[in-house]
């Protein structure tokens, strides 16, 4: 009898964790969120002693990412936005003297997006594959965010304006740390690869930047207007 209370008590425990776990889940997954309709938050991938992604033509990710950022914030703050940037320069957001400046980097840059509460968090990142042929730009949301996925669906369309030929598709993801701890809808764009040569000299390219820039506003835009 004693026996069967407690399987009956672990049982229950177990229920309640479970619960708890996708009560969680959900408040992650961005459609609770009460956010601000005028503020978006531009984040600028890596930087500092984090370069992210080395081009085939030695362009390093964490400059192109802060290029196209810098011109996304400008052309969103034209459009009358409230732009808050994670970086503004070649920095992290941790202490010089920490053990894991990666960890407590991304963990600030959470943590802003968190404070800021906008209404959309747009990553900007360039990616890379051992097949030099592989290219295309591509977004990535959390796979429980239905609000992110719709952003992700938005962006991915607009990045055909630079690039007509590309058939990537908006892709979810439940393992980037970005996507999994903000609160407000955020996507990852992968702008192109560097690990292709022609998209590599393009992406270094100030008048593709540019191209690049405005297609992410179209889809923040478009986004905004659906809500």
């Amino acid at each position: 009898m004693k026996k069967k209370v407690e399987l009956i008590v672990m049982a229950l425990l177990l229920a309640v964790l479970l619960t708890a776990g996708k009560y969680l889940e959900s408040r992650v997954s961005s459609d609770e969120v009460k956010t601000d309709e005028n503020v978006v938050v531009v984040d600028c991938g890596h930087g500092e002693n984090d370069p992210g992604k080395i081009g085939v033509n030695d362009v390093l990710e964490k400059d192109i990412n802060l290029k196209i950022g810098k011109l996304v914030e400008k052309k969103l703050k034209k459009k009358k936005f409230k732009v808050v940037m994670t970086r503004t320069e070649d920095k992290i957001l941790a202490d010089e003297g920490s053990n894991n400046k990666k960890a407590q980097d991304m963990k600030a840059r959470v943590a802003l997006i968190n404070e800021t509460k906008p209404f959309l968090a747009v990553s900007i990142h360039q990616n890379s594959y051992h097949d030099a042929d592989v290219r295309g730009a591509q977004v990535f949301y959390y796979s429980h965010s239905a609000e992110g996925e719709a952003a992700a669906g938005f962006m991915q369309e607009a990045l055909l304006s630079v690039d007509s030929g590309n058939t990537r598709q908006a892709k979810p993801n439940d393992n980037y740390y970005l996507l999994k701890r903000t609160e407000a809808p955020t996507i990852i764009v992968e702008c192109g690869f560097l690990s292709n040569p022609q998209e590599a000299a393009l992406l270094a390219d100030e008048e593709y930047q540019e191209k690049i820039a405005d297609a992410v506003v179209d889809g923040v835009e478009k986004y905004l207007e659906s809500k």
